[in-house]
């Protein structure tokens, strides 16, 4: 049995490094002499730097930058000649910040502009930032701030209550650091920035935005988008990231797929199609993974390849009707199959046992 092991991260437990291992682990019990292909995913949010660091011919650079609350965060970029990889969840992340210490109207996105930094520092002059994952809603402002872009009236590293009273701004200091310096965003998040499907509306809840706030904070990034640049903050993709999306589009970014870009760097479709099966996987198995998530980007290439796909997921909160709509054969607990309690407690303990049960299914 030839096998492609293939899991994004499990949120809060288990990095897709760490996922895949816990899946072998449990498959090679019920089928030892497998041959087993290992391919850890990312689309562009917390992981992005984990996995590409295994598979492209570069070196880790470590920096410290400021967190999404000004606090110092340990981050690091992969250099690979002229070419820089930035996680923005390393300097802007939700996993940064305690759910009882969230204040999202002041979280500042000033760390990724370092991280960018950093990278030039180094020697890149084409840059791809994983977007995703973020725990901040300033529009990118601390970001462009970080690379000396001004403002007046207001402050842009402060957040999105920063630009409340902002009355002019200047991007070209950044924009002459950056000259000569190529931009990728990659990230599956196709919202424009402002309005009923931009950052704030859409992914604000998640990051500790009351609803009663989300149009007040709306309109600080209105604000912000009128002095930079109002017809960038409707493209598709500015609202990635509580708006990081739009600050790279002002530097003139490409914006591509996160996970089509990693299944690229991976060699996930030439894989793919050495194998009799694919295994993913993600902490849950829900609606959102049919929007340019893991799940969804490996579905379409093992059945590209013409192979199947079989989901292992903490929960799972999708039916069978939209499974097979994205591709996927079969889905698998951890909780339905060993509990809540251990589920959480054993992570690595508990995919193991799922994955050795869907081998005892699979496995011929």
């Amino acid at each position: 049995m030839r096998v492609l092991i293939a899991p994004d991260k499990f949120a809060g437990t288990l990095t897709a490094v760490e996922a895949a291992a816990a899946i072998e682990e449990g498959w090679r019990r019920r089928d030892p002499g497998a041959v087993v292909l290992v391919a850890p995913m990312a689309d562009g949010g917390p992981g992005f730097i984990d996995v590409l660091a295994a598979v492209v011919d570069g070196t880790l650079l470590s920096v410290t930058v400021r967190g999404p609350l000004g606090e110092d965060v340990p981050a690091t970029v992969l250099v690979a000649g002229e070419t820089a990889y930035v996680e923005t969840a390393q300097a802007c992340g939700l996993h940064l910040v305690e759910p009882g210490d969230r204040r999202p109207e002041d979280g500042s996105t000033y760390g990724v502009g370092q991280l960018i930094g950093a990278a030039v520092d180094a020697g890149a002059k084409r840059i791809i930032l994983g977007l995703g994952g973020s725990g901040t809603n300033d529009a990118g402002a601390g970001l462009l701030a970080a690379l000396g872009a001004t403002s007046e009236g207001g402050s842009l590293e402060a957040g999105a209550k920063g630009l409340e009273k902002l009355t002019a701004v200047d991007l070209e200091p950044a924009r002459t650091r950056l000259a000569g310096v190529e931009f990728v965003a990659a990230s599956d998040v196709e919202n424009p920035m402002l309005g009923l499907r931009g950052a704030t509306n859409i992914f604000g809840t998640q990051k500790g935005i009351t609803d009663e706030r989300k149009p007040a904070v709306d309109g600080y990034l209105t604000t912000f988008a009128e002095l930079a640049g109002r017809k960038t903050a409707d493209q598709k993709g500015a609202g990635a990231a509580g708006g990081l999306g739009y600050a790279l589009l002002l530097l003139g970014a490409e914006r591509v797929s996160g996970i089509d870009l990693v299944a690229e760097l991976t060699g996930l479709e030439s894989k793919a199609k050495q194998v009799d099966l694919v295994l993913t996987g993600e902490g849950a198995f829900d609606f959102q993974s049919r929007d340019g998530k893991v799940i969804s980007g490996v579905a379409k290439v093992a059945n590209d390849a013409m192979r199947p796909c079989v989901v292992l997921a903490g929960k799972v909160q999708i039916g069978a009707r939209e499974m097979r709509t994205m591709g996927v054969e079969s889905a698998y607990s951890l909780v339905d199959a060993v509990g809540e309690e251990r589920a959480f407690a054993d992570p690595h303990g508990s995919l193991a046992t799922v994955a050795e049960r869907v081998a005892k299914t699979w496995a011929r």
